[in-house]
């Protein structure tokens, strides 16, 4: 943590992702194209139209545990925003029918009695996240987007920050029965779909601390 390299606008995209390719997810939901060539994270951000600020913001959270104050001061809520709508996006249409997929194709024949529960508790997870993401759809995002525009709201941001729950749980659940239980005479299969949940049981819960330690402090900052 205390040896974290801090990226500028200035530094290459591509010496960012060499530096810590678990960033490749991030770069994913905010909908980066690749091609970078030897264009700095400055211009790859102006050519996708995403604020910098934002960006190294987010990148030094999650990489490098560091909430940047001087940084956060000079970002706006709404580009927070349009980063955890793509998250949404991202989860709902393409990491979770990619962990389902892969589960399926996991699973042992030979486990046919306890097989359709697994698939049963992961379709249960995503529909739990999928209210949870439309609840803040519905009711945070719009809130933010009208605060910034000075328009009147009917919602507020102590409401969000006391029913904000923790939906990465049953994740761990599932791991640890997968774990701890299900035999399987092809496991090389269930140990990939298991990279693939503790990555986003890791990603669910850094999305919600992006709500919770950078979007509810730039939000409280417009209303004080």
């Amino acid at each position: 943590m205390n040896h974290y390299i801090r990226f500028s606008p200035s530094d290459s995209m591509v010496d960012l992702v060499n530096y810590d390719f678990n960033i490749i997810p991030l770069l994913s939901r905010f909908s980066l194209p690749l091609g970078y060539k030897q264009n700095t994270i400055g211009d790859v951000c102006q050519q996708a139209g995403i604020d910098v600020n934002a960006f190294l913001l987010i990148i030094h959270y999650v990489l490098g545990g560091v909430n940047d104050e001087n940084l956060r001061k000079n970002v706006k809520a709404s580009d927070i925003v349009k980063f955890l709508a793509n998250s949404h996006e991202y989860f709902l249409s393409y990491k979770f029918p990619h962990i389902r997929q892969n589960l399926l194709l996991a699973l042992d024949d030979n486990q046919s009695m306890i097989n359709p529960s697994i698939i049963e508790f992961f379709d249960e997870f995503v529909a739990k996240v999928k209210r949870h993401f439309r609840y803040e759809e519905r009711h945070l995002f719009p809130y933010i987007i009208a605060l910034e525009k000075g328009e009147p709201t009917t919602y507020d941001i102590d409401t969000f920050v006391k029913q904000h729950d923790d939906v990465s749980t049953p994740l761990s659940e599932l791991k640890n029965i997968i774990l701890r239980y299900y035999a399987t005479s092809v496991p090389n299969k269930m140990y990939d779909v298991l990279v693939d949940i503790y990555n986003c049981e890791a990603d669910i819960q850094s999305h919600a601390d992006i709500e919770d330690d950078i979007l509810v402090p730039i939000v409280t900052s417009m209303i004080s």
